[in-house]
């Protein structure tokens, strides 16, 4: 604001800065869900590439479906490391729309079609 002159009309300097603040808080979060997204894409990417090498999707639908049967959460969790697992560790009630753009990876039933071709 104090480089846009004295004798002018400050009302666009002001609704610039505004404009930059908040696209300073919402930068980050707009690229944490990108991050998070390709991170959901790349887990079916690795699904397709497990049946592609091993022929047997049915089998890794299969396993998955297993995997996530498991019905409790884990008692200590960590986002750092939510990305590592195979399926959600914060169990399948931790599935809501918003936690569904915060999570590492889709879930197991859209993953399940997708190998099986039928989503």
């Amino acid at each position: 604001m104090s480089f846009s002159g004295g004798d002018r009309d400050n009302s666009r300097g002001g609704l610039f800065m505004i404009l930059a603040i908040v696209g300073i808080v919402l930068a980050p979060i707009a690229a944490q869900l990108i991050q998070l997204a390709i991170s959901r894409r790349r887990e079916f990417l690795a699904d397709a590439s497990g049946a592609l090498l091993t022929r047997y999707p049915e089998g890794l639908a299969r396993a998955l479906q297993k995997i996530s049967g498991y019905d409790a959460p884990m008692r200590r969790t960590s986002h750092a490391t939510a990305h590592l697992f195979i399926a959600n560790p914060y169990g399948p009630s931790a599935m809501n729309f918003v936690n569904g753009l915060f999570a590492t990876h889709p879930p197991v039933e859209a993953r399940v079609k997708a190998l099986l071709g039928t989503g």
